[in-house]
Parts: structure tokens; sequence; C-alpha cells
């Protein structure tokens, strides 16, 4: 659901330029060559005279430039789908964002992305961010000494926001190797390497500077925060240490200003080496899905429920027809485990699941009454999560069945959407996820993000409710439906005629 805010963004900050039309910035790829040393040459800490060199000399060879050219739409040029995770979490935490003016409305056309990446075996495998070659129909990898190769994606997953591309090497090329990322502690001096801007490979220092950063963008959050400057273009790219081994991909900024201002987030190896494997050996990651929204337990509650500590994951809802509610979660238990695994947080819990085989079948321990209870759950997959993300009113089942279609996607109000959209409890109703340009709701004004509440003046509780809604107004003859939208905390009614459907 993360793209349906694309229109209300207010910052930057994903590290992937996306270049469009007449803005785009001219990217001059380096063409300087530099020979491999050898790993032993590279290892140790700093020389006597503070430099990096030896590090620089060895990784920079295996570090590439990922230029991607997609089809543009208004919704892509308002930035990529993992922004609105990062600005929701940064106006959490009380950080002010500077305020953004709409983009105008333009037409279709070719855009281009700009990331980083690097090579972690010499026949031509690099990692990247998934957010750098997302949508892509065509994908060149430029090579630090200048030669510039097609390449084929061999996976992506969106939720860990890793991708694996191959090329055709026409020798074999420098590599990287994996660091343990277990090992960083505060401190620690790190370099990022990349190309932001587009200006050419470029290495900054500097030291982590937090550990274990949730960003709220997926259940692998676990970023590793430093202050060495990266830029748009420097996404991909690995963060390594003084021995010259990666320890991190370069994902994400903070930035007030568009530029670094030293608070960047990359992904652990230890987290992204085990999925770049994934990738490589099936192309794609089917997640565990399980079906319940989930909060913190607090001390407040534990002491409430008679838990000795505040500890495991509180069930705030479990969506019907989802694993959760075929084995018999209910809200208000607070899950303490999976398996053999602890849960002490709500992204313990998140994780765990995640990586969980859809179809496979665990025991979830949970608190309920006093007492810890046993449940049997058989693990739904990445199918399911997108049957429960969106109830939409489809063209051809619902035309198929004489029912209307507004060409709208639905979803229910989840925690996360009420707080991305920043509804108060009492509204109730289905946000619009996606709209059919085609379609009469767009002809209508209807905008993703939008929130109705009402369909012909009966109040709507969630997507099933508007789907019914509509379709009983088709039924009973009508030749439109009178849909009260919520936007922006002001409350328009809206008239969608089912002729033009």
């Amino acid at each position: 659901m993360s793209n349906i805010l694309r229109k209300h963004r207010a910052a930057a900050l994903v590290g992937a330029a996306i270049v469009l039309g007449a803005a785009s910035l001219p990217f001059a790829l380096s063409s300087s060559s530099t020979a491999l040393a050898a790993p032993a040459e590279a290892g140790g800490a700093l020389t006597s005279s503070g430099s990096f060199a030896a590090v620089v000399d060895a990784d920079k060879p295996a570090v590439v430039t990922i230029t991607t050219t997609m089809k543009a739409t208004n919704a892509s040029a308002d930035g990529s789908p993992m922004d609105e995770q990062f600005r929701q979490f940064f106006e959490q935490q009380g950080i002010p964002l500077p305020h953004q003016a709409p983009q105008q409305q333009q037409p279709q056309q070719h855009a281009m992305a700009l990331g980083s990446g690097f090579v972690i075996s010499p026949d031509g495998v690099i990692v990247t961010n998934n957010h750098v070659i997302d949508n892509a129909i065509d994908i060149k990898v430029t090579l630090d000494d200048g030669t510039e190769l097609p390449a084929k994606l061999l996976g992506a997953d969106p939720k860990s926001d890793l991708a694996v591309l191959k090329v055709q090497a026409p020798h074999p090329l420098a590599t990287v190797a994996w660091g343990d990322s277990d090992k960083l502690k505060l401190g620690d001096q790190i370099l990022a390497i990349g190309n932001p801007f587009g200006i050419g490979t470029t290495v900054t220092a500097g030291i982590v500077s937090a550990r274990g950063r949730d960003l709220h963008s997926g259940p692998y959050d676990d970023f590793i925060q430093i202050d060495a400057p990266i830029n748009h273009g420097n996404s991909g790219g690995p963060l390594v240490d003084r021995d010259g081994n990666v320890v991190g991909i370069n994902t994400a900024i903070y930035s007030p200003n568009g530029g670094s201002v030293g608070v960047g987030f990359a992904i652990p190896s230890s987290e992204a080496k085990t999925i770049v494997a994934k990738l490589q050996k099936d192309g794609s990651i089917d997640h565990g899905y399980l079906g319940v929204q989930i909060q913190p337990v607090t001390q407040d509650v534990a002491d409430a429920v008679g838990l000795s500590k505040a500890e495991g994951a509180l069930v705030a809802a479990v969506t019907n027809g989802t694993p959760a509610a075929h084995a018999g979660v209910k809200t208000g238990d607070i899950v303490t485990a999976v398996g053999s695994e602890n849960v002490k947080t709500p992204k313990d819990l998140s994780r765990l699941v995640a990586d969980l085989s859809p179809g496979a079948k665990e025991t979830l321990a949970v608190w309920r009454d006093g007492k810890t209870v046993d449940l049997n759950v058989t693990v739904g997959g990445n199918e399911d999560t997108q049957k429960q993300a969106a109830v939409e009113s489809s063209d051809d089942p619902g035309q198929a069945a004489g029912q209307p279609s507004l060409g709208i996607g639905l979803a229910d109000l989840t925690p996360d959407i009420r707080q991305q959209l920043n509804l108060p409890h009492s509204v109730a109703g289905a946000v619009v996820a996606n709209v059919n340009p085609d379609k009469s709701a767009a002809a209508a004004g209807i905008q993703p993000g939008d929130v109705i509440v009402s369909v012909n003046d009966k109040p709507v509780h969630d997507a099933r409710d508007v789907k019914t809604a509509v379709a009983d107004a088709g039924k009973s003859g009508r030749k439109s439906v009178l849909l009260l939208i919520e936007r922006g905390g002001n409350k328009t009614f809206v008239a969608v005629p089912f002729a033009a459907a």
C-alpha cells in the first residue's frame, strides 16, 4: 500500500535519481580504469597516513553504475514507492520535512533511473536495490573502466528492496566479498562507494551512527545508519568496512534539502547475503503471510493482561479468511513465539513470518486469558497478501455478473494506512488504492488516497461494504452512484456514472 500516497509525497528520501524528460540530469559515467589489488593488500585498518587508498584500489573496480529506462507515468514522477514509508517514519519521530508543491501532470514518456551496484562473482552477477530497477524495460550496467553492458534481471524482492542482475562479462570481473555486518559497532569506520548524481564513481567515508533502524518500509527493516555522505545515485552501492568487505547496501537518506545531511541508511550484509542467494537461485522470494495487524506490548498492556515482561506482538485486528483467522488467532492475543523463536517485538513477528515458506505449518504461542495457548497455523504467501491488500471492482468478473465497474481498487483502513493519511479513528470506510484512468471514477476526479466513507448516503466500513453497495446500486437500476469522499480532512460528494464505466 506504500504506492497509494505517492501524490501526497513531501520529500525525496530514496537514493535512486529519477530523471524525467527535459529535467534530466547530465550524468557522466566514469571511464577511469583501476587494477584490482589482491585482497591481502586491502586488509587491515587505516594506514599511518590515515588513507583508505588500499581499500578503494581493491573495491572500486567492482562497483558499477546502473541506468534503467522505464515507461514514466504521473505516479512515477512523484518518486519511489518507498518514499512515503520513509517520510512517515521521520514525521512520526517529530522530524520536520520541507513542503513540496504537487508536481504538474505530465503525459507518459520514457524516464531514466540512475543507481549503483557491485559485482559479487567474476561471471557478472551484480547486486543492487530493487527500487533502482523497479519497472525497468531496459537495464544497462557501466563497469568502472567505462564498458557498457546490457543486464538481465535474475531476481528481485520488493520487501527487502534487493535485486540481482547478470551481465555477459567479456572477461572475469573484479568482485567484492561479503563481510559480517553483525560485527559492526557504533563508531566503526566505513566507506560508501557509488555514483551520486551520475558524476562518476565516488568514495565517501564515515562511521556507523546507529544500528537496527526501523523505517517502517517492510518486514526486514534493520537498517545501519551512517554519516558517510550518500546522495541520489548511491542506491545499491556497497558499504564496506576497513577490510574492504561489503557490510551493507546503501539504500536511503533523510534529506530535508534534497542532498546529503549525514543521515544515510544501508541494508545489513547479514540480511542481504541470504536474500541475494535466494534470488540467484529462484528469481523471487515468496514470503510467508499471517494476516494480522499488530502493535507493541507496553508495560501497561503487560500489567493489564498479566504478562511478566512487556514483550510480544499485540494483535490489534485479524483479517477474515487469512491464515491467522483459520488458526483461531483473536484480537487481543499477544504472540510470544513462532515455533521455537521468541517474539519480543512486532518486528520480530513480521520477520519470522516473512521468512517462513508459504504452506509451512508452524505453531504460534499466544498469551490469552492469563495463559499461553498454542495455535497451529498454515502459513500463507504473496498471493494471499495481494488478495487482502485490495478488493477491486474488476472489469471482467463484475461485468460478467452484471455488476457495474467504477475502475477503482480498494483497501481496508489499516492502522498503518490511517497513520499515513492522518485519519482520526472516527473516520470509517475504504481507501482508494488505484484508479483506472480509462474508467468513470477517474473522469469524476477520484484519486488514489481518497477515502470512501459512504455510498448513496449509506455509511461504509470497509472495502467489502463499498463493493456491495456499488453492486446493489447497479442492480436497482441507478445510472450513477454517489460517493462521499474524505480527502485531506475535507469531505466531498462525487457522483460516478455507471454508463461511463
